[in-house]
């Protein structure tokens, strides 16, 4: 997204909310490195400064010799606690954190199932964290002596991130706190760099998934919801990464019983994350291998994780579609 920025509407002012400024002469960025961290230094800043933005760490510090213009604007920072996980939630979350070995870098979203799955952990040890979204789970397992970055390949013992959304304790807990690497997202979502890390295991939700394993994350009932984010840049960053492994999530069916796994994806959903950099599709009925396997292989795979009420429609349509073999009476 930088380099699309400057490529098609080079900015000539950035603007963004800071810290208080310290006493080297530095604003911090705080809660947000993302696309405008990137440009620190190639164009003049406008800042608002507010009061309740934690100051944080990483390539996210402006001097004042590249400001421009100040303005103060002390409003409460903008929180969010995480809804309770439900009864699907931390059914796939059970799932999913059987895998995970002490050691291994985590990467993944904001909301009840990474919640969930983060505590789940908390037996574990010497995990590390390169993610685009930080939230309270994470500082949980931080303080839990869970999380410490101790066995990162890239930037050890720092906690790899480019935005924070979470609650106001969260953001206590980033204020001053030099563990935490707030970077430019062309750093922390080039699959080259997470490539790097070892033993990435990388978690992303998606709203639909089709029997060749393509995942639609953009839309919900083909209505255009949401950015595509993250999601493939780490999908394909994890197939570099020694020891990674990428998983994408999703509950088998929506509250009204609709099936999230069909043979094809809705009509006006475009493909987030494609079929050949997915490893593993999961569902609160278990884990659909898809890596290595044949288009048949594929769609057996996740029949099996689809919800029992919908696997005999699914397995017809497949057949009918050249997809499983027909069966010979």
């Amino acid at each position: 997204m930088p380099a699309t920025l400057r490529e098609f509407s080079p900015p000539g002012l950035a603007i963004a909310t800071v810290s208080e400024i310290d006493e080297h002469g530095f604003f911090s960025m705080g809660t947000n490195a993302d696309y405008v961290a990137s440009f620190i230094g190639q164009v003049p800043f406008f800042v608002e400064v507010n009061s309740h933005m934690p100051r944080t760490f990483g390539r996210n510090h402006i001097h004042i010799s590249q400001v421009v213009g100040v303005t103060r604007n002390d409003t409460p920072m903008i929180t969010m606690e995480a809804p309770p996980p439900g009864e699907t939630d931390n059914a796939i979350a059970d799932v999913i954190a059987e895998r995970v070995p002490d050691g291994a870098c985590l990467q993944l979203g904001v909301g009840r199932l990474p919640n969930a799955f983060l505590s789940r952990l908390t037996d574990h040890r010497h995990l590390g964290i390169h993610t685009e979204a930080l939230s309270d789970g994470v500082m949980d397992l931080v303080e839990a002596g869970v999380i410490d970055g101790s066995r990162k390949t890239g930037r050890p013992f720092k906690h790899v991130t480019t935005f924070a959304l979470g609650s106001q304790r969260l953001m206590d807990w980033l204020h001053n706190n030099p563990s935490v690497a707030m970077l430019p997202v062309d750093i922390v979502n080039d699959p080259r760099v997470i490539g790097q890390e070892h033993n990435l295991y990388s978690i992303n939700a998606t709203s639909e998934v089709d029997l060749f394993g393509q995942a639609a994350s953009e839309t919900i009932g083909g209505r255009y919801w949401s950015g595509a984010g993250g999601q493939a840049d780490f999908a394909r960053g994890c197939t570099f990464s020694p020891g990674g492994h990428g998983f994408i999530v999703t509950p088998s069916q929506t509250s009204g019983g609709v099936s999230r796994i069909s043979l094809s994806l809705t009509p006006g959903s475009p493909v987030t994350t494609h079929k050949n950099i997915i490893e593993n599709v999961v569902t609160e009925f278990g884990i659909a291998e898809l890596r290595g396997k044949s288009v048949a292989g594929r769609a057996a795979a996740l029949i099996a994780v689809a919800h029992p009420d919908h696997r005999e429609r699914l397995s017809r349509e497949a057949r009918e579609a050249g997809l499983l073999p027909r069966a010979h009476h």
